[in-house]
């Protein structure tokens, strides 16, 4: 059971790297869509995580794991806000838009 759930920690890392990824080409749809897999994929791990128990060391992999996963969606943060400050702008919803 803690193979499967160290696994699909794996998975969502490499999610979390494919949405990075299409962030960084500006391909917002992409981590979009990657963000609705991500979701089931945690869902997922969140049913396979109350019934296991992992090691010391699986603790530490799922850590790894767990570290690296922040660390993308840091970056995608850091990507998308000039986007979203720019579409605030457009729907005149930003701290700068005109109130009428």
């Amino acid at each position: 059971m803690t193979t499967s759930l160290l696994a699909q920690y794996q998975t969502i890392e490499r999610t979390s790297e494919r949405m990075l990824q299409a962030a960084r080409q500006g391909n917002w749809q992409e981590v979009t869509r990657l963000e609705g897999v991500c979701g089931e994929q945690v869902q997922r791990a969140r049913d396979l995580a109350s019934a296991a128990t992992l090691s010391p060391t699986e603790r530490a992999s799922k850590q790894r794991l767990m570290l690296a996963i922040l660390r993308h969606e840091a970056q995608i943060r850091s990507l998308s806000e000039p986007w979203m400050a720019d579409l605030s702008h457009l729907l005149g919803t930003g701290p700068n838009a005109m109130r009428h």
